[in-house]
Order: C-alpha cells, then structure tokens, then sequence
C-alpha cells in the first residue's frame, strides 16, 4: 500500500497509445489492476486502447488480461472484482498514428465518453510507441483539439490534459532539444511527464531518505571522505525480442542517459529546498549540469564501449550479439558503455563516478555503491596479511532491493586480525509489505498530477549534452575489434585496470577477439 494520500480526479479518460503491444500488456495492465485492487483509482478511470492492429474490444480485454496473468505482482484471480470493474470501462479504438481519420475515430470515442462540451475533461495520453510517431501524432491530437494547453491553475476550471512519454527521450542534444520544442509548441511544461521506470523503483526513491533522512550520511557525503562512487546498470539478458529498436540506439542512448545518468544525479545532487517536483527537479538538474565535460583526451581514456561475443550465461550457451536475430551481422552498435565521470563542484570535485551499463554480462544488477577512504592514520598497518577492503555503503535496486553497509571488525580470537563485515537491510525479509511496481507509481502520480519522478526537459537535455561528444567521438573514429568481451563476463573491463584514475584504457593491451582477457 502507498502511504502518500493521493487527490485523485473524479473522473479521468487513459488513452493508451500502441495499446496492442507488449508494453501495455507486460506493464500498464497489471499496474492498473494492481492499483483497481487497493483502491487507488478513481471509479469512473476509462482505458481507450489505440492502435493499428485489428482488435475488437473483447479481444483487446483478453490481451491485457493474457498480460495480467503473466506478469502481474498480484495474482490474477485474487481480486476478480478488481479485474471486472477495470474491464468493463475499456474499450479499443482500431486507428493510424499518421492521419488525421484514426485520431477522428478517437474522438468520437472520447465524446461518447465524456461529452462534447468543454467542462471537466480530464484525459491522460500515454504513448507506448515509438518516438518518431510521437510528433506528428502530438499534432494530431492538437487539430483535433483533443489536446490543449492547460496551465497549472486551469486544470480546476477545464480538468488536466497530460501526456506521457516512454524512452527513448531523442537520440542526440539536437534532436531531443527539436522533441522538448514540439512538445512545447501546445503544451505547458507541467503536462509533460517524461517516464523512466527505474525513478519509480522503491530503493531508487530511499535514495533520497537514506541520504537526507540520515543525519550520520550528509558529514561524509563528499570529496573528503568518498574515493569513488560506482553505479552499474548491468543484464545478463542478450537483447530479445528488442533487437531491432536496440541496434538502432545502443547501451548509452538505451540505459545509460536514462536510468544511469538519473541514479547519478539523486546519489549525488544537493539537499532539495523541499519534497515538491519543482525542487527536486531543480537540485538534479543543477547536477547534470555540472558534469566535467569529456576532453578529447577523455573520450579516449575514459570511455569504453564494448560488444559481446558468444560465451556461457549461466546455464545457456549464448550467442555473439551479432548473430542475435534482427541485428545486422556487421552492427558496430555498443553493448557495453563504462565513462569515467567526474563533477565540477564543491562536493565531489576529484571523486570518480564510474558509470557502467552492458548486457549479457555475468549477472543481473543495479547498484549504487559509494567506497569510502582510508582513515588517515592507519593505527593495524603493522598487522601482517592484506588489508581489509574498504569501508562501502551499497544500495541495491535490482535483482533484490535492499542496502548494504561493509565495515571493518576484528575477527574472535587471541590475535588481533581484521576482516570485513557487511550489514545489510534486504527489503523482502525486512518489510512484510510487497513493493508496487515502477509503474504502478508512476501510472498513479501522473494520474494526480505529481510529476516528481518524471525527467524534466532541463534533466534530458543537460543528460544529452554531456553524452553526445560521446557519440561525435565515436562516428568519427574506428570502433574497436568487435566483440571484445565473451557473454557471461563482466565486459571489455574484466581483468583490466579501468578504475585506476592514471590508466589511459586504450593503451591497455587488448582483449583476443573471443572475449577472452589475453
């Protein structure tokens, strides 16, 4: 159950865009029911499928319900009232995302619905396709007057208009910056909610309380306790079903100016001024911005990409990302991006953020891990035998939740030997309380109007301006011998130097064309 006490509208029309793919199935489905189930919706919420496939209403119902069956958090059959009451108020609109006849279809829809008269017309759009569809579609909906531009205060008198956008959130600065415009042209900033489901993740969202909640953090939350911070975003998954969309974009437009470069700045951004969206937004948008832009010199030390090679996963043989179906057989798209980052302020000025994200990798896991320094006078040098790792506070997103202290301790006995200890907080083991899905809160505060875990334009455009020298960098040079890492390994980096500030990786000696450290 959520804690926050939410105002939700009394009446509210979802149009789901490319509502017959996998999406809506996998995700929005069981988050609507999940939330139908505790009570968390209006009464009166409608759902209008839109798409080009040829689905009636009843089989519309049957996909979304196949999709609860399968993935919902809260079986399927143990709040069939719950499934019934969501059901009965969806309908599926059959239409083309590029002509003005498909969006007519939809708005004979939404009258019979709520009426021709201006009033309280509260619609949520959410766009689950694919990014060069949502601009002319945007346009659409405007002619049609579907969508209009709605001030904060406006909202009481003529009821909320917002869109919600998936990733990928433009491929460049330019062509994010051209998106943010379009979007713009008819709409307010505060009915743009930007979604990233990893901002929606409970032990994403106890970032903020473990570090401001906490007074025994903020002291040594800086340059002069921590020696380097890691966030790592890494799947032991191939590229699936996304194969096609994937080697159009790569693991740095896929995940890490989303999900890595969002976990950097909640980690590492100042005390907001309060709670609300706009304050919050502002300190993580301020961090962005003080990136240290990549010198030429630093794309060709601290930026690695990689792709994998075939190699053992687990129990399954894996096959070379190239011989994934749907990807070109020569493809020079990255699955593997590690940058070395640093932050120009007070606060982390000479700290190293290391940055990775890569697939097929040897296992499942998001993390957030702070190392700390070595005490200043080392009282157990004298002592024989290697030194305990140092002090690190690690906060676990995924596959399990949960936070993880390692201090030094002495270990029982006569002699005085040291050695680590880990304190952990797992989530499943501590709350009795299931965690909602990602989407299921971020569904539920874009339907309130709360857009505090939704990127905002400065967010996207600061990520996109510190990540496509990148980009430039590489068009420009020879990409390295793909593959240069085996599936099931830790990457390119395994068994090399990376996170030794004085080590330029390219003159490293390379890796053999298996995969293998040579």
């Amino acid at each position: 159950m959520f804690e926050t006490s939410y105002r939700l509208p009394q009446s509210c029309v979802m149009v789901v865009f490319g509502a017959s793919g996998d999406l809506a199935a996998r995700k929005i489905a069981p988050a609507l029911y999940n939330l139908k189930a505790e009570n968390r919706l209006p009464a009166d919420l409608h759902i209008v499928g839109f798409a080009r496939s040829d689905f009636s209403t009843d089989s519309f119902r049957e996909h979304l319900r196949e999709g609860l069956k399968r993935h919902s958090r809260v079986p399927a059959e143990e709040y069939p009232d719950a499934w019934a009451r969501l059901q009965e108020k969806t309908i599926y609109c059959r239409g083309s995302y590029d002509d003005l006849s498909g969006v007519a279809g939809l708005r004979a829809e939404l009258t019979a619905l709520q009426g021709a008269e201006p009033g309280r017309q509260n619609r949520l759009f959410y766009f689950a396709v694919p990014p060069d569809v949502v601009p002319g579609l945007i346009d659409h909906l405007r002619e049609a007057e579907l969508l209009q531009r709605r001030l904060p205060d406006e909202e009481k008198q003529k009821g909320f208009h917002r869109v919600v956008l998936e990733k990928p959130f433009g491929h460049d600065i330019a062509s994010a910056c051209a998106l943010n415009a379009t979007l713009r042209k008819g709409l307010e900033e505060s009915q743009i909610y930007r979604m990233d489901h990893y901002l929606g993740k409970e032990t994403v969202q106890n970032i903020m309380v473990l570090r401001f909640a906490n007074p025994i953090f903020e002291p040594v939350w800086n340059n002069r306790y921590v020696k380097n911070v890691h966030i790592t975003v890494a799947e032991s998954d191939g590229v699936g079903s996304r194969a096609k969309y994937f080697d159009s974009a790569g693991a740095l437009r896929d995940v890490m100016q989303n999900h890595v470069l969002q976990l950097l700045a909640l980690f590492a951004m100042e005390p907001p001024a309060g709670m609300d969206a706009a304050a919050v937004r502002a300190e993580k948008s301020k961090l962005l911005g003080a990136l240290s832009p990549l010198s030429p010199e630093q794309l060709r030390c601290a930026v690695i990409r990689g792709q994998y090679g075939a190699g053992q996963a687990g129990d399954e043989k894996a096959v070379a990302y190239r011989d994934e179906r749907g990807v070109a057989s020569d493809s020079i798209t990255e699955t593997f991006v590690a940058i070395r980052a640093y932050i120009n302020n007070w606060r982390w000025s000479g700290v190293p953020f290391y940055l990775t994200t890569g697939k097929r990798l040897a296992r499942t896991l998001t993390e957030a891990a702070v190392e700390f320094k070595d005490v200043p006078h080392d009282l157990f040098a004298a002592l024989e035998g290697k030194r305990p790792d140092a002090n690190m506070l690690k906060v676990q997103v995924q596959p399990e939740e949960g936070i993880a202290l390692r201090i030094t301790t002495k270990v029982p006995g006569l002699q005085m030997k040291l050695s680590t200890a880990d304190m952990e907080l797992p989530y499943s083991s501590r709350f009795a309380s299931q965690s909602p899905e990602a989407y299921e809160r971020l569904l539920l505060d874009a339907l309130a109007g709360d857009p505090s875990l939704f990127a905002s334009r400065d967010e996207i455009e600061l990520a996109w301006r510190y990540l496509t020298p990148i980009l430039k960098f590489w068009s420009e040079q020879a990409p390295p011998a793909f593959p240069n890492y085996a599936a099931g390994s830790w990457g390119p980096i395994e068994g090399k130097d990376f996170f030794r500030e004085d080590v330029c990786y390219a003159d490293l000696e390379p890796l053999q064309s298996g995969g293998e450290p040579a």
